[in-house]
């Protein structure tokens, strides 16, 4: 199956004993010919391990990791881990804040997909807060999120395990974003300087070094403009900024910006993927209908009008209370439908294409981001490199 290693299943630290007679017939055995208990009695470990405990969420999956050192074992190498992370649903980041003993950021993840219960849509990932400090999401990927705290420093951490490092290095940059360097398979943040000079162009720091952020030649104008953007999508291996009248694109693999035209103003245009290719939506102007627009033939950044999505905005005002116009994300169903997320006071809202409610879930004030989280239980080596690295220990809480 796909994401499943060839390698055989190590076995030699299997210590799960069922009983104390199971034992004493075990310890009769020559020890060339024992074999060692199945972690589910009854099932072969292949299915235990790779359809069974492969398939449980990462908070599920540590308290099974509780249960016995086999259990431990068999769900920490790293293939497990790789192949855990790729089965792990991509969600939309909600944030809110919590102003009870000082202040928090509340991070959770909205869960769209069918079958999920109404009370369980809205999962709770971390919550961080030291004091009064105010902890902002930047940028997100493959399960680490970068944030900065009071606008003054930055830092990184990964919710599933709870690990956590400031980036004292970078206290004099604003965050662009974040990715995974393909050719190295370092993570590497993409750096704005907070006082630009006429010669400042973009800069790259690679997590876990201990050099600072090395300058790049951008050759791109409005470059700086996208610690602004509002809308922000990783396509195609490259990262996507809408901007007043433009993308800006930055290549992950090639570290070198472009430009790419869009086919109406963006202002407060919003960036995702769907059916494989670069998308974009937008409010009109008196906010009563989102259009959705597709770039049909990237390379050649030709668009098409796919969708608008009439929004009955006094039937849901009068049923929900007010509109929040700059609060919308466009979602794809597991059965392939177009859905538009609207919240209207303490409500989201899910739109389908025609404008009919196909649902409401209570968020309180919860908002967006425009990111999209894959959590991940995998173990990054930069993080016991960084000075002041923590686990399960403050800022979380």
């Amino acid at each position: 199956e796909e994401g499943r290693p060839t390698l055989p299943l190590r076995r030699r630290h299997r210590h799960c004993h069922h009983s104390s007679s199971t034992a004493r017939k075990e310890s009769s055995q020559p020890a060339a010919m024992a074999d060692p208990p199945a972690l589910l009695p009854g099932l072969p470990d292949e299915i235990s391990i790779w359809e069974i405990l492969l398939r449980l969420p990462p908070k599920s999956l540590l308290r099974c990791r509780a249960v016995c050192r086999a259990w431990r074992g068999a769900t920490s190498t790293r293939d497990f881990l790789l192949a855990h992370h790729a089965r792990q649903p991509t969600l939309p980041i909600l944030r809110g804040y919590n102003n009870v003993n000082g202040l928090s950021l509340d991070v959770t993840l909205f869960d769209h997909r069918a079958g999920v219960a109404a009370a369980d849509r809205l999962q709770s990932v971390a919550r961080l807060g030291v004091g009064h400090a105010n902890f902002t999401l930047e940028s997100c990927c493959d399960g680490l999120l970068a944030l900065s705290i009071d606008d003054d420093s930055l830092c990184i951490c990964n919710p599933a395990t709870r690990q956590y490092a400031p980036l004292p290095l970078l206290s004099q940059f604003h965050l662009m974003g974040m990715y995974q360097h393909t050719p190295t398979g370092h993570y590497r943040l993409l750096l704005a300087p907070k006082e630009a000079k006429a010669q400042d162009g973009a800069y790259i720091y690679t997590l876990g070094s201990s050099q600072p952020p090395r300058l790049i030649d951008i050759q791109c104008s409005h470059v700086d403009q996208v610690i602004w953007a509002y809308g922000i999508v990783m396509f195609h291996g490259s990262i996507h900024w809408c901007i007043d009248n433009m993308i800006i694109v930055f290549d992950t693999t090639a570290e070198s910006f472009r430009q790419m035209r869009i086919p109406v103003d963006p202002d407060g245009a919003d960036l995702f993927e769907m059916d494989g290719m670069l998308s974009m939506s937008i409010f009109n102007d008196a906010k009563t209908s989102i259009d959705i627009w597709m770039a049909r033939d990237y390379e050649s950044e030709i668009w098409t009008l796919k969708y608008r999505v009439e929004l009955p905005l006094a039937e849901l005002t009068n049923q929900f209370g007010k509109f929040d116009e700059l609060w919308w994300l466009v979602i794809i169903s597991d059965e392939g439908d177009v859905l538009v997320l609207v919240k209207f006071d303490e409500s989201v809202l899910q739109i389908d294409m025609d404008g009919k409610l196909v649902a409401s879930i209570h968020c309180g004030d919860l908002g967006t981001t425009r990111l999209w989280f894959k959590q991940t239980l995998v173990s990054h080596t930069f993080f016991p490199t960084l000075e002041g690295y923590v686990v399960n220990a403050p800022p979380f809480i």
